[in-house]
Order: structure tokens, then C-alpha cells, then sequence
């Protein structure tokens, strides 16, 4: 089997890639990225073949898909407050992006699993959130994802395209980034705590958040391409945990071991007061994919952050199984 990865390059990619390249059963790997968000450093030491383009490239996409037999649609431009600043943008990749990464997989009929976002939910009062809700977007973000979605679901619908719209929740692990305007909260929180910083909340730390280990949407993604697993109807990627933004600056102190230092500023606009998934319908998908508890993976993830932060070599990930160190790109 060859698995063709959009947004290789970015800390789920990354992560995907390495799993893919030594699951058995998976021949070849290739990953395409621009590089916008990612960095190929994320790479290093994967067996993978790599393609530097967008999808918004139609003939790059239609060549790399042309000997593929699945896809595994990752590629966007993340952020809330991204979308703020240039919401036509964050429309053109998330949103015309993946309907021509769809369009390059309909002319052979090629089996895709694609990335949604619990952003589609936005103002819904309901928790937790099950698909069968209605979605009403708060940011440019949230509405291209679900634009995206819909696309997913249509072509499924309308040309018989084996498909999966998969809405990840808040999804952390080893090589997420931080330091930049657009970092997500783990990363953000411990990068400030190994710095002696402090944790900063945007407003009064009650927002409620659903929190996935990078491994476990790596297992379900390889799981849904080697089982070739379809859906007519979307599915949530996370497990129900609920977590308040407050408590979860605790608990990354305490797995950093230092006193929680917090700070608290302005809400932002656009952010979601409540994000929890109801699992049901990902555990009868994926029956045998267990999560992993938010104490050992921000354990996991601080220790990669040590890590990168005394060595240029990231080739080892805590957590992420690594057999294979052959890099082809």
C-alpha cells in the first residue's frame, strides 16, 4: 500500500509519516507540504518520500496522488486567531484546498481520510458534542473546516468517493511548536514553564477543552487507511475528556515541576467556551484504540520539549515508536 500524507510536514504529519514508514503492510510513504507552517526538520530520519508544493497545485497533486492508494488530508492553515487576521487565506487552503485534494483523489477513485476540526461546532450549547448536532462556527477557522467537511461528505455522496471526515479535537504531543503568535495552549504552557515564565490564559481559564495525544489520532489515521474505514457521516477524534483551560495550567506545572505561575488577559474572540467530544461512534469505529491519559502525555511531551531544547537532533520521540532511520527526501 502507498499512503500519500497532506501536510506532512507539521507535527501531526510528522508524527503520521514516522508511523506509516515502518507499519506493515505500508510500502511507500509520500508527504507533500509547503512548508508554510511546517518545518522539515519534522522529518529527519523518516523513510518517506518528499514533495515541497501546496494544494492548491493542481498538477503537483494529481502527480503525487496518481500512484497512491490512499490519501490522509492534514494540510491547512491552523488558528483561530489566524483566521482573523487573513480569513480569505485560511479559506483558499482549508477550504478550495481540500477540494482539490478530493477532486485530484476522485479521477482514481482513491480512498481519502480527511481532517475536520471541533471548530465546526463553534456556539452550540450541547456538551458533549455528537455529530448529529447542528454547527454554528464562530471564526473564519471553524467555517472553512466545516466548508472542507462538507466537501468530504458530498463527494462520498455524490461520486461514491471512499471517504472519512475525521473533526479533531484539541490534539498536543511531541513536536507541536511554540513561540509563535499562533501556538496552541500545551505547547505555549510548557514552553513558559521550562522558561520560568509565566502561563498566560486568555480570559478566566473556564473554557472547557478536549485533549488527544498525538499517538492516539496517529493510531486511528493508520488504523483508517489500512482497514480502509469509511463514513457517510462525520466522526469525532477524542475521547470525552474535559478539561478546563485553568486546570490544565496546573497539571502542565506540575508535570514540568515548578509552582504554576498564571496570568490571565483578555478573552479572544472566536474561542469556544465549551469542547467536549462524544466518543461514541469513534469507539465503534476503532474499537481497540485506547486514549492515553493527559498526565502521562503531557509527561511525554515535556520530556520531548527537554529534549529538543539541548539537542538539534530530534530523531527519537518519547512516545512515538522510531524503527527506521533512513530518510529518502
Amino acid at each position: 500500500m502507498r499512503v500519500l500524507v497532506t501536510g506532512a510536514a507539521g507535527f501531526i504529519g510528522a508524527n503520521l509519516c514516522r508511523e506509516l514508514a515502518v507499519r506493515p503492510g505500508i510500502d511507500h510513504v509520500i508527504g507533500v507540504d509547503d512548508l508554510s507552517t511546517g518545518s522539515a526538520d519534522n522529518l529527519s530520519g523518516v523513510d518517506a518520500e518528499f514533495v515541497k508544493g501546496s494544494i492548491l497545485d493542481r498538477h503537483l497533486l494529481d502527480d503525487a496522488v496518481d500512484t497512491a492508494d490512499a490519501v490522509i488530508h492534514l494540510a491547512a492553515l491552523p488558528s483561530v486567531p489566524r483566521s482573523l487576521a487573513d480569513p480569505m487565506q485560511t479559506h483558499e487552503v482549508n477550504s478550495t484546498g481540500t477540494v482539490r485534494v478530493l477532486e485530484a483523489c476522485r479521477r482514481k477513485s482513491v480512498h481519502v481520510v480527511a481532517a475536520s476540526s471541533s471548530s465546526v461546532y463553534g456556539a452550540v450549547g450541547v456538551s458533549p458534542k455528537h455529530e448529529d448536532l447542528p454547527t454554528r462556527p464562530l471564526s473564519p477557522y471553524g467555517a472553512s473546516k466545516l466548508a472542507g467537511e462538507a466537501s468530504v461528505l458530498a463527494y462520498g455522496a455524490a461520486f461514491g468517493l471512499p471517504s472519512l471526515a475525521l473533526r479533531f479535537f484539541n490534539v498536543y504531543g511531541p513536536l507541536q511548536s511554540a513561540g509563535h503568535p499562533y501556538a496552541a495552549v500545551i505547547p505555549t504552557f510548557i514552553d513558559a514553564a521550562l522558561r520560568g515564565k509565566p502561563l498566560h490564559i486568555h480570559g478566566d481559564g473556564c473554557q472547557v477543552r478536549d485533549f488527544t495525544f498525538v499517538s492516539t489520532v496517529i493510531e486511528v489515521l493508520t488504523d483508517a487507511v489500512v482497514r480502509r474505514v469509511t463514513s457517510p457521516v462525520p466522526v469525532n477524534l477524542a475521547f470525552g475528556t474535559r478539561v478546563s483551560v485553568a486546570e490544565l495550567a496546573e497539571r502542565v506545572a506540575a508535570a514540568v515541576g515548578v509552582r504554576p505561575d498564571v496570568r490571565h488577559g483578555p478573552a479572544r474572540p472566536g474561542d469556544v467556551l465549551d469542547s467536549q467530544a462524544d466518543a461514541d461512534r469513534l469507539r465503534l469505529l476503532f474499537p481497540h484504540v485506547p486514549p492515553v491519559h493527559l498526565d502521562e502525555g503531557l509527561k511525554k511531551t515535556v520530556a520531548w520539549f527537554r529534549q529538543s531544547q539541548t539537542s538539534t537532533v530530534r530523531s527519537s520521540i518519547p512516545g512515538v515508536p522510531v524503527r527506521s532511520t533512513v530518510a529518502s527526501f
